[in-house]
């Protein structure tokens, strides 16, 4: 079987989707297909599709869109798959539970391509590049090892400062990154909702606190939140298509300076 099925519920929109992976020959990159939409368009995983990053990376051409993608990229990019079409008939990617372990699983029984290392040797970047807002920050730092640091400060005693550090060479993505799910603060759900968001969200797709404990315990890891922060961070720099070795770090930081990052590195890259 050289394709994979899922079907779901968008977090953002609330909409049921299903969404089809195929394999496609190599050099081709990675691509969505809105098959619900007339002449079926085709939107390039790639920096210059980015449309939106409010909560979720959101890609683009022209009227087409596809939203939260950055957990099915993460996957494809953490288990070495360059080549695939991805069918899907809505606006919104599953959120399934949360994480991506189940897109990983899925990607693990198709026979889709993958390459003998996730992140194979490709170009070595030469100097960092660092973006700040106040003390928030992301960065690429030079490293003969690729490695990936992510840091988070929250108000609640149920998550507070929290650090993680992933080597993709000492660690493999379906067992360290993969199953972390994404979180919320309770205090801030209604306000995301009366903002049109998170429409799909439930205790069952994703963790919920208070200022002081998990409303819907056990975590899968200890620093659970801020290793689901680290899995958007990869998913949103797989857009760059072959990430360079490179330390990777972000603290605080958002889609939307992941993306910045990604599109400073893409600048940095043309000049070495």
């Amino acid at each position: 079987m050289n394709s994979l099925v899922i079907s779901g519920v968008g977090l953002h929109s609330g909409v049921k989707t299903q969404v089809r992976v195929a394999a496609t020959p190599p050099g081709t990159g990675l691509n969505f297909i809105r098959t619900d939409l007339p002449d079926q368009p085709q939107i390039p995983v790639r920096l210059d599709a980015v449309r939106q990053t409010i909560l979720s990376t959101e890609l683009g051409v022209g009227e087409a869109r596809v939203r939260t993608v950055e957990h099915l990229l993460a996957s494809l990019m953490g288990l070495g798959v360059k080549d695939a079409q991805i069918e899907i008939d809505g606006p919104e990617l599953p959120l399934l539970d949360g994480s991506a372990k189940l897109w990983a699983e899925a990607i693990d029984t198709a026979d889709l391509v993958k390459q003998p290392e996730p992140f194979p040797a490709q170009v070595f970047l030469q100097e960092p590049v660092w973006i700040y807002q106040g003390e928030i920050f992301v960065a690429a730092i030079p490293s003969p090892t690729l490695c990936f640091t992510y840091g988070i400060d929250f108000d609640s005693a149920a998550i507070g400062n929290q650090w993680h550090s992933w080597t993709p060479k000492l660690e493999d993505f379906r067992s360290a990154i993969a199953p972390a799910r994404t979180f919320a603060l309770l205090h801030q759900i209604k306000q995301l909702q009366e903002s049109g968001l998170i429409k799909g969200g439930s205790l069952d797709n994703a963790l919920v606190c208070d200022r002081e404990k998990w409303l819907n315990p056990p975590l899968r890891f200890a620093n659970e939140p801020v290793r689901h922060k680290l899995l958007d961070f990869l998913g949103d720099l797989s857009l760059l298509g072959n990430i360079p070795i490179a330390h990777y770090m972000a603290y605080k930081a958002s889609h939307n300076l992941h993306i910045q990052l990604a599109k400073a590195i893409a600048e940095r890259l043309k000049d070495q």
